[in-house]
């Protein structure tokens, strides 16, 4: 027992790792790109990054995950991890703008290394215990986005392609952690028996996945979900500049507020609230938490007030809290052990598909109104709760 536990927090840790080293580069990325492109065009070279890297991700995600439960968790992971690793070897050499492409390219689809994670967690604990890891795993991230930036920042003073070869050079540890302390979590006798073309096919992943009636109604509830809370990730700062006039230093000061809530509520109130009321009560009350702090966001427009935005903070991010692990724990009992990698895939390919087609829309309905864009992702939620009622209702049948 204690074995495993050693073995899941050394998975805690390969997390942190990533979530460090991921941001890092973030604050620096638009000054990578400008070295490229004219200013007036370095946000669209950016948005042209992302998708490439998103596209890449929906594609290779569910094959990555499809390979882990022929092959194993452990070899699928190291591989995935030196993807990035020569990603941002690549975009830290940079030189010309295509090599940016390339190296984005290359971690895009050697990406699945979130999913391979919750996939040996799945492995290696009881049901019961699963979404507790899952929310240690958030909060893992939620403390590499708070320092993360910071140390960006700092390396990025003394060189722009620093903090993309220290980035490398995190992720190249936990692979170096995963091939010497992981053992393998997926026994031979409950892999997938045989790998055919088809296993190669993200659309087969999809159809066979979706095929399961329960499961795609749970699937859609977070495809909502994440929608709605993409919005909020996408768009808040620009309303806060654009709505509020607030200056960088306060709207960073106040964005702090975000990694403390992320860290509590996974770190802390999750497991409490575990120990006293079911996994389905705690998801809706992350789904209600999303909607009730959008719904804020949508008030604060014509009640301007530091309170309304910072209760608005609070129910979201703590909302995001407490369905993200719950809704992972429920996905990792849906399925048996051979196809944990594939359904955690599919899952990964569905947030790529937001991170695509999200903030193009958003900023479309933006344009026109945040109002009716906050509105809308209000309404976004209560479909999320629709069809959160809808798989709760076919379970019991």
């Amino acid at each position: 027992m204690k074995a495993k536990k050693n073995r899941l927090w050394i998975i805690i840790g390969i997390v942190l790792l990533n979530s460090i080293g991921f941001s890092v580069v973030l604050p620096l990325l638009p000054f990578m790109v400008g070295k490229y492109l004219p200013s007036q065009q370095v946000v669209v070279g950016m948005s042209a990054l992302m998708s490439v890297f998103a596209a890449c991700t929906f594609f290779a995600a569910p094959v990555f995950g499809a390979l882990s439960d022929r092959y194993g968790r452990k070899n699928i992971l190291i591989v995935s991890l030196l993807g990035s690793v020569i990603g941002y070897v690549l975009f830290g050499i940079g030189g010309t703008l295509w090599i940016l492409f390339l190296g984005r390219m290359i971690d895009g689809l050697t990406a699945g290394n979130i999913s391979i994670l919750f996939a040996y967690i799945s492995d290696s604990t009881e049901p019961g215990e699963r979404t507790k890891w899952f929310g240690y795993i958030g909060a893992a991230m939620g403390v590499g986005k708070i320092g993360g930036p910071a140390l960006g920042g700092l390396l990025g003073s003394i060189s722009i392609a620093l903090p993309f070869f220290i980035t490398a050079g995190f992720i190249l540890i936990s692979g170096l952690a995963v091939y010497f302390l992981l053992p393998e979590s997926l026994v031979p006798e409950k892999r997938t028996n045989r790998l055919t073309l088809n296993n190669l096919n993200t659309f087969s992943h999809f159809k066979e996945i979706f095929s399961l009636k329960g499961l795609r109604l749970l699937l859609i509830t977070g495809v909502l979900f994440y929608a709605g809370l993409a919005i909020f990730q996408f768009n808040f700062t620009v309303f806060l500049k654009d709505v509020y006039q607030w200056g960088p230093a306060f709207i960073g000061s106040l964005l702090t507020l975000v990694g403390v809530c992320e860290i509590t509520s996974r770190a802390l109130l999750l497991p409490w609230l575990l120990k006293r009321f079911s996994e389905k009560r705690i998801g809706i009350a992350g789904l209600i938490g999303l909607g009730i702090g959008l719904g804020l966001i949508l008030t604060s427009i014509y009640i301007h007030s530091v309170v309304v935005i910072s209760l608005a903070i609070i129910c979201i991010i703590s909302g995001e809290g407490l369905f993200d692990p719950t809704y992972t724990g429920r996905l990792s009992q849906s399925v048996d052990e051979s196809k944990q990698g594939k359904l955690q895939g599919v899952n990964q390919s569905l947030q790529s598909v937001n991170n695509m087609l999200v903030p193009l829309s958003a900023a479309a309905i933006y344009f026109y109104s945040p109002g009716m864009l906050y509105a809308t992702a209000v309404l976004i939620v209560l479909g999320a709760v629709i069809m959160c009622a809808k798989y709760m209702r076919l379970r019991t049948e």
